[in-house]
């Protein structure tokens, strides 16, 4: 299972050496939360496609970079982050009205596709659109809210993904990469991998202040085994 690090821990005064360290201690994919201060539930807002394009050029062509739009206009400013350099943008399925025409308009512009669904949306809602997506982002916390524990109730969509993903790509289809994202840190990672995860998105467990993100990659990759 691969691990990306969602920056919004980050001191962001010093977000470049932060990410030039991660890069440094073998992550190869970034992580980028997008908040508009209107669609998630603490009215936070986050940073935008300026910010995304600093770090693009700061690290290159070589990392992957995605971002999570949670914002109720992705159908309209989805190209402002294509030109800011992300390699994949991901939005929510409960804030898009054409999802389909939003896939066409990503791959047509060059980059990946991915959908996002919150903790109480069913996997029913987005698996139709697995012949098209290039990732499924299962939310294990809601948006934006803070200080909350991982949703272990999601295993049950996580394994009705993995299972759809594995059949789709077993009859020659896509092979859609299935990411989860809250909550995620060394005790739980071994879990979330049993179930079918490809990329686990970590924060505090990875950038944090006790200990270097090396380290804490470190002990995930050992709770992995």
């Amino acid at each position: 299972m691969e691990i990306t690090p969602s920056i919004l821990t980050a001191d962001f005064t010093r977000l470049g050496e932060t990410l030039e360290e991660a890069v440094a201690a073998g992550i190869d994919w970034i992580h980028m939360d997008v908040m508009d201060g209107n669609w998630v539930v603490n009215r936070t807002v986050t940073f935008g496609p300026a910010l995304i394009r600093s770090v693009r050029d700061r690290l290159g062509p070589e990392v992957t970079i995605d971002c999570h739009l949670m914002t109720t206009n992705a159908e309209e400013t989805w190209d402002q982050y294509v030109d800011a350099g992300v390699d994949i943008v991901i939005a929510h399925t409960e804030a898009v009205d054409d999802f389909p025409a939003l896939i066409d308009d990503l791959h047509d512009s060059g980059v990946q596709a991915g959908c996002v669904l919150n903790p109480s949306t069913p996997a029913e809602d987005v698996l139709p659109l697995l012949p098209n997506l290039d990732l499924v982002l299962v939310m294990s916390v809601i948006p934006g809210k803070g200080g909350q524990s991982f949703m272990p109730e999601v295993e049950g969509k996580v394994r009705a993904f993995r299972d759809a993903i594995d059949e789709q790509k077993s009859n020659g289809g896509r092979a859609v990469k299935l990411m989860i994202d809250g909550g995620i840190k060394d005790h739980n990672a071994a879990m979330v991998a049993e179930w079918g995860i490809d990329i686990a998105v970590v924060g505090s467990g990875l950038i944090n202040d006790r200990g270097t993100i090396a380290e804490n990659l470190a002990a995930i990759n050992a709770a992995l085994g």
